[in-house]
Formats: structure tokens, C-alpha cells, sequence
């Protein structure tokens, strides 16, 4: 098993030289995602859900204008083109003016994608969102039935997410993933899904752990033990090195020696770096995953490239982070003190990747 405290020179080596590109791009900080949480309404109650989404929102749907017109604001200043925009939720196939937002971000030259959970996501659906520019898709599966059903809380859920794999893998054109939240409810599984997924046809798999944050944060029994996290990092190692699929960790924290081994990059948080977020409210901030007090400004009273160019300092220079256990962390000029997402209310460090490996 790889030993996640050792860090072998040359990876050492490549570790700060991209410690110093990481540095370059939060000074240029060229805007290449933007995500926009469209709703809180969702058709599940995932008991894992960070955001903590219902049914009935109390949050209106953002209307689409006012959207449009945050995305006017950077327009003149970007290449479309190089900047992927990502609808989230809640559910956004809630929206069912999804593909009129679309066409209106295609005639701007905007690439388009959307994160689902497949409840809504038939072949019909899935032909109208094509037409109106999507360009990728991401579905989450969190297991077999027995156990999807129980974490999403919804007695149909997996039948409707297999439906929703089958449409997209025989979509031709669309670049797609589907991401798992592994937790120990699915983690003995694991090589099971691998199988099955394989033999379904699918080509990307992505995988991650739940996180202390919004409905998951009061339920310890959703976190894996260290060494199941660590026997996680060593499956998807295997996953990368059979080929069959292709298989990663999501950017969720610095790994230690499991760097560059369980995904093709190493770990640098882009949040607020090359990625901004308009939250359902109007708030600007980075990766909707952020749900502490980071926001830099709203689109109601704020420019967005403005604000994009102008502030975004604590995600740019994440010095402030050098606290509690990360102050004399020997990581830390690698880390910066984990993923933006992993911070509550008051800045401080709910959660350390390396720590629970090294455990």
C-alpha cells in the first residue's frame, strides 16, 4: 500500500514547481468556469446533500435574466469559448426553461453543461437539451438499488439515474461523467459498481467523500474511517491502472503520496482562482460546494467581472488559512490549507484529506 506521509523526491520536486503555477494563475486569475446554482428545488432528499435542497424551496428560482445579464458583464472580456459554464442545484432539470437559458448561453459562444441527479432525465429530455447547446452532463450513482435509494431517500431514484445513464452514453457528442459520493454505506461495493459500470458502457467515473457540510454535517455514520479512505485511494489507483474506465478522485484536498496516483493533476483549489459561482440568491462566490461565508459580492448590486477582478482575496492569497492545524503543517505550501468548500462560518478547517490519511 502506498504510504501517504511519503513523498518521494521528484514528486516533491513537481509538487512545488506546481505550488509556484498555482501562484502564477491566482494572479492572472482567468475566468474558465462558471457555475450557477438555478434552483434549490430538488426531487430527492439525499441525506447527503451539502447543500441541503428540498422539495419546496423557500428561495425562488433565479429568473433567467437576471442570470443573462451577470454572464453580458463578462462577455466583453473573455473568449466564450474558453469559459464552461456548469447549472447546478438543488435539481436542475427542475427548470423547464433549462434549454432557453442554454440557447441563449450557445449564441454567446458559451459551452454549457449541467450536473443531475437523473430523475428527470429522459431520452426526450435529454434530445432538447442537446439542441440547445449542452455540451456535458454529469450524473450522480451513488451504488446498487438498495443502497442509492436509501441515501437518496427515494424509492425510484436508481431506476430513474439507470434510466438517465443509458440516454447519455448513447448520446453521442456530449462529454460525461458519472461521480459517486462513497461513504460506508457503498463503500464494500466499490468493485462491484466498477463491473457494472463497465459493462453498462460507461467510459468516466468519478469519485469522492462526503463532507461535513449542510445535511451531512450532523451524521457521522456518512464518513469513512481512515483506513477505508485510504483502502479507497488504492482501489482507485487499481481502477487507473486496469484501464477499463477512466477513473479519478475528485478535487476534494491534498492527498499526500496519493498525489498525481488517484488523479491527473495535483491538488490546488481553483475556487475563486479560474472558477466563480453565482449562487440562487445572487451571490457571487466560486464552486457552489462552498457554502460558508465567502461571498464577494451579488449580481443585484455588483458587476460580476468587477467583482471577479477586483476581489476574490481570500481565495487568491490563502494566507489567512495558516492557522490552527495547518500552521505547522510540513504540507502546507503544497495544501494552502485544503479545498475552499471544507471551511465553516468562521473560516476554520472542518476537515484535513492529508490528516485522515496519515491516521
Amino acid at each position: 500500500m502506498s504510504n501517504p506521509r511519503k513523498i518521494g523526491l521528484r514528486k516533491r520536486i513537481a509538487l512545488g514547481l506546481f505550488a509556484g503555477i498555482r501562484k502564477e494563475l491566482a494572479e492572472q486569475h482567468e475566468l474558465r468556469e462558471l457555475f450557477w446554482e438555478c434552483t434549490l428545488r430538488c426531487n430527492l432528499n439525499c441525506g447527503h446533500c451539502g447543500s441541503d435542497c428540498r422539495s419546496s424551496a423557500t428561495v425562488a428560482d433565479m429568473p433567467a435574466e437576471d442570470f443573462l445579464r451577470a454572464v453580458d458583464q463578462i462577455t466583453p472580456h473573455v473568449n466564450p469559448n474558453r469559459v464552461m459554464v456548469v447549472i447546478t442545484g438543488g435539481e436542475a432539470l427542475c427548470r423547464k426553461d433549462l434549454e432557453s437559458v442554454g440557447k441563449e448561453l450557445y449564441k454567446r459562444g458559451y459551452p454549457w453543461g449541467v450536473v443531475t441527479n437523473g430523475m428527470l432525465l429522459t431520452r426526450q429530455r435529454m434530445d432538447s437539451l442537446v439542441r440547445s447547446g449542452l455540451r456535458s452532463i454529469t450524473l450522480s450513482l451513488d451504488g446498487f438499488e438498495e443502497v442509492h435509494n436509501a441515501i437518496r431517500r427515494h424509492p425510484q431514484s436508481w431506476a430513474n439515474a439507470v434510466r438517465a445513464l443509458d440516454v447519455i452514453i448513447n448520446t453521442e457528442g456530449i462529454v460525461y461523467d458519472v461521480v459517486t459520493c462513497v461513504g460506508p454505506h457503498n463503500y464494500a461495493s466499490l468493485p462491484a459498481l466498477r463491473e457494472w459500470l463497465i459493462e453498462r458502457g460507461c467510459k468516466a467515473w468519478r469519485l469522492f467523500t462526503i463532507f461535513p457540510v449542510g445535511r451531512a454535517a450532523d451524521n457521522d455514520a456518512l464518513q469513512l474511517s481512515p483506513e477505508e479512505y485510504r483502502g479507497l485511494m488504492e482501489f482507485i489507483i487499481d481502477t487507473r491502472k486496469d484501464g477499463r474506465i477512466k477513473c479519478e478522485y475528485a478535487c476534494e484536498g491534498f492527498l499526500g503520496g496519493y498525489e498525481a496516483e488517484v488523479r491527473d493533476r495535483f491538488f490546488g483549489c481553483m475556487a475563486g482562482v479560474s472558477i466563480a459561482g453565482i449562487k440562487i440568491d445572487g451571490a457571487i462566490s466560486a464552486c457552489t460546494s462552498i457554502r460558508a461565508g465567502f461571498d464577494q459580492g451579488n449580481i443585484y448590486k455588483d458587476n460580476l467581472w468587477e467583482v471577479w477582478n477586483n476581489r476574490f482575496e481570500p481565495f487568491r492569497n490563502r494566507e489567512w488559512a495558516h492557522k490552527g492545524e495547518c500552521k505547522e503543517c510540513k504540507m502546507w505550501k503544497f495544501c494552502l490549507g485544503n479545498g475552499m468548500h471544507l471551511y465553516d462560518n468562521d473560516h476554520n478547517l472542518l476537515h484535513c484529506n492529508y490528516n485522515k490519511l496519515c491516521r
